[in-house]
C-alpha cells in the first residue's frame, strides 16, 4: 500500500498535469467558435496523450456549451457546434501514473458581461467554499454542500447537479458508484469529509461548482482538489 506522503504529492503531481494541459488548451485556442463540442474534446484528449503520454480518463470527457452547459454530468445532451458568443466548460479526468485528475474550468468567447460575471464567479465560490472546509474540522459532505448552495444562492446564481464533489485518488480505487452516497459532497452524506476510506487511507476530495443561469439559458462549471494544495 503506498504511504499517503506519496499518495498525497502524486494526486498533486496529477493536478498539476491537469493545470498544464489546460494551459494548453488555451495557449493553443483549441476552444473557438465554429468547432463541435465533441471534435474539441477529441483534440484534448489527444493533446493530453502528447503531453504526457495520457490514455485513459477516469470519467467520461465533457465539452459543453450554450445551453449544453446547463446539464449536470449525468446527461448526454447532443453533439453541438461553438458558437462566437459563447460560454463553454470543459471537464476532464485524466489518469497520470495511476492517479486521477479531475479538473474542470469555463471559457467564455465574446464579450457577453453576464456570461463573464458567471465565469468569474465560480473560481470566487470555490475558494469560500474552500475556505469554509479549511475552517470546520469536522465537517460533514452536507455541510459543505448546504454552504455551497447558500454561496451559490447569495452570488444569484442556481446550483447545477445534486452533489458538489467527489471522492478522488489512485485509479480505479475511486471510480465512483452512482448509490454510494458517502462517496460524494452531496445533501444525503452525514459522514465527516476528513475520514478513512475503506482501506483506512485517508479520503481525498475533489470540490466541484455548477453554477446556472436559467434565464440566461446557460451554466459554468469549476472544479478542482479540495483538501490538497
Amino acid at each position: 500500500m503506498t504511504d499517503e506522503p506519496t499518495r498525497t504529492a502524486r494526486l498533486l503531481e496529477a493536478r498539476a498535469k491537469a493545470v498544464e494541459l489546460f494551459a494548453q488548451v488555451e495557449k493553443h485556442n483549441m476552444i473557438a467558435p465554429g468547432e463541435r463540442e465533441r471534435a474539441v474534446s477529441n483534440r484534448i484528449r489527444d493533446l493530453a496523450n502528447e503531453l504526457f503520454g495520457t490514455t485513459r480518463h477516469w470519467h467520461k470527457r465533457i465539452v459543453r456549451s450554450g445551453p449544453n452547459t446547463l446539464m449536470p454530468y449525468e446527461e448526454n445532451p447532443p453533439d453541438r457546434v461553438i458558437g462566437t458568443d459563447e460560454i463553454v466548460f470543459v471537464d476532464f479526468g485524466p489518469i497520470f501514473e495511476e492517479y486521477e485528475a479531475d479538473f474542470g474550468r469555463t471559457f467564455v468567447l465574446g464579450d457577453d458581461p453576464v456570461k463573464h460575471q458567471l465565469r468569474d464567479a465560480l473560481p470566487e465560490i470555490f475558494t469560500m467554499g474552500k475556505h469554509f472546509f479549511e475552517s470546520e474540522p469536522e465537517l460533514t459532505a452536507r455541510q459543505l454542500h448546504a454552504e455551497v448552495g447558500r454561496l451559490t444562492a447569495n452570488a444569484g446564481w442556481e446550483l447545477g447537479g445534486w452533489h458538489a464533489g467527489h471522492l478522488v485518488g489512485e485509479f480505479p480505487h475511486e471510480r465512483i458508484q452512482e448509490a454510494l452516497v458517502k462517496s460524494y459532497i452531496a445533501p444525503g452524506n452525514d459522514t465527516p469529509l476528513r475520514r478513512l476510506d475503506r482501506s483506512g487511507r485517508a479520503c481525498h476530495w475533489i470540490l466541484e461548482i455548477h453554477l446556472i443561469d436559467r434565464a440566461g439559458g446557460f451554466g459554468g462549471f469549476y472544479e478542482d482538489l479540495l483538501d490538497l494544495g
